[in-house]
């Protein structure tokens, strides 16, 4: 069974690396991520945070929005582009399963998501202890950046597996996948504004707009770094959400989401036709 994902895996990072998606990975998380700490870190005195603890405040904005496309990037084709090219019926003729190859696939796209995330965050905290060497007391603020963001681009890998296996060709596949991430990362928090204007203090501000953010795994991301962090001064938006949001409620939904993601990849994966 290990044998088997393991061969899946290294198959699919092959591919990747073929497609150029590892160093396309790497190289958005490195460069946005230069960039936004030196933008970030320009406050520090000011909220007497460490430099560091205020990068990875900046950082979670960043990884909101791009840890997640990179994900869908990576598997909107997984299983659509198998079965446009035919080689999907090949693979399942040998002995192996639809969740080995679903688990290979996974397996994969996290390592590549991994080297990418820990490449990015990297550069940006060598570049802040370098200039600051108190920084590294912010050393587990990053830390606690980079398993989340692990968390949340494995739920949007399972979300694009999910997409890739409804839908009948790559191009149709692309299209879910893009059309997601704006709905969950960029539309629903203007939704979500839009309806607590209109509420004005009223029951959806109080009952059901604190639920709606925990029920979106970028928003649950969001949340909980920035009650964890010590420069959640930094971030704009949803601050206040989160002061208001117990900080183990959105570590729940971060950790959930992913295992409900693959479940709902697996169960689509099991009705394609090969």
């Amino acid at each position: 069974m290990i044998t088997r994902i393991l061969a899946t895996a290294a198959t699919e990072i092959r591919i990747a690396s073929r497609n150029r998606w590892v160093l396309i990975a790497v190289v958005l998380m490195v460069l946005f991520s230069l960039v936004l700490s030196a933008a970030g870190s320009a406050p520090t005195g000011a909220l007497g945070a460490d430099r560091l603890s205020v990068v990875a405040a900046s950082l979670t904005s960043l990884s909101v929005y791009l840890v997640p496309l990179v994900a869908l990037l990576m598997s909107f084709d997984a299983v659509a582009g198998e079965v446009e090219r035919g080689t999907l019926p090949l693979l399942l003729t040998y002995p192996v399963a639809r969740w080995e190859v679903l688990a290979g696939k996974l397996l994969a796209h996290t390592a590549i998501l991994i080297l990418a995330i820990v490449a990015g965050y990297g550069a940006a905290a060598a570049i802040a202890i370098v200039v600051d060497p108190a920084a590294l007391s912010g050393l587990a603020a990053l830390w606690r950046l980079t398993w989340t963001s692990v968390l949340l681009g494995a739920t949007f890998l399972g979300i694009g597996y999910a997409l890739s296996s409804r839908a009948k060709r790559v191009s149709g596949a692309a299209g879910l996948a893009i059309g997601l991430w704006l709905g969950l990362v960029v539309l629903y928090d203007l939704g979500l504004l839009a309806a607590v204007v209109a509420d004005d203090g009223g029951f959806f501000t109080k009952s059901i707009f604190p639920a709606a953010l925990l029920a979106n795994p970028a928003d649950a991301f969001r949340l909980f770094n920035l009650t964890a962090a010590e420069a959640t001064a930094a971030a704009s938006g949803v601050a206040g959400a989160a002061n208001a949001i117990p900080q183990w409620q959105s570590l729940l939904s971060v950790a959930v989401w992913p295992f409900i993601a693959l479940a709902l990849a697996a169960l689509s994966f099991r009705k394609v036709v090969p």
